[in-house]
């Protein structure tokens, strides 16, 4: 895990490959513009991976001690982490193949399932809505944002 790092508008996470590998959720094969920032709960990644220096295998930016299942940050919440702020999305964040690979089929099994679903196990898709500084141990703030906020 990296010791700092900066959340941009356009590349997500700097340095990483977001904004560089091709995907097969657009038309097009370009980045998922909702699809930016992956966020995992902290003890969901210990309980499948283990100590933390393994929670990389899960391939997520973010790790946090947060409740992020979908009724307690639905999409649209606004997450204030560090000096930046990013907003949850309507985009699934399933276990695959590569999950699979590197956790086994009783992880996706049970992070695919319909209550790890809601709870939102395998993580959530976000997107960065505020530039800014990042780094471990930074406390997650839930924004409160008015309706016409989004538009």
């Amino acid at each position: 895990m990296a010791d700092a790092g900066e959340l941009d508008l356009a590349r997500g996470l700097v340095g990483d490959n977001w904004s560089k590998k091709p995907t097969p959720s657009t038309e097009d094969r370009s980045p998922h513009p909702e699809k930016q920032i992956t966020v995992m709960n902290a003890r969901v990644a210990e309980s499948i991976a283990g100590e933390p220096s393994a929670w990389p295998a899960a391939g997520d930016q973010l790790y946090v001690d947060l409740d992020i299942s979908t009724a307690n940050l639905p999409a649209g919440t606004r997450l204030a982490v560090g000096g930046a702020v990013i907003e949850v999305t309507d985009q699934p964040h399933l276990g695959c193949a590569k999950f699979r690979r590197r956790f086994g089929a009783d992880a996706v099994r049970w992070v695919n399932s319909p209550v790890g679903k809601e709870l939102r196990l395998r993580g959530l898709n976000a997107k960065v809505v505020e530039p800014g500084p990042i780094q471990p141990g930074d406390i997650v703030h839930k924004l409160v944002v008015s309706a016409d906020a989004h538009s």
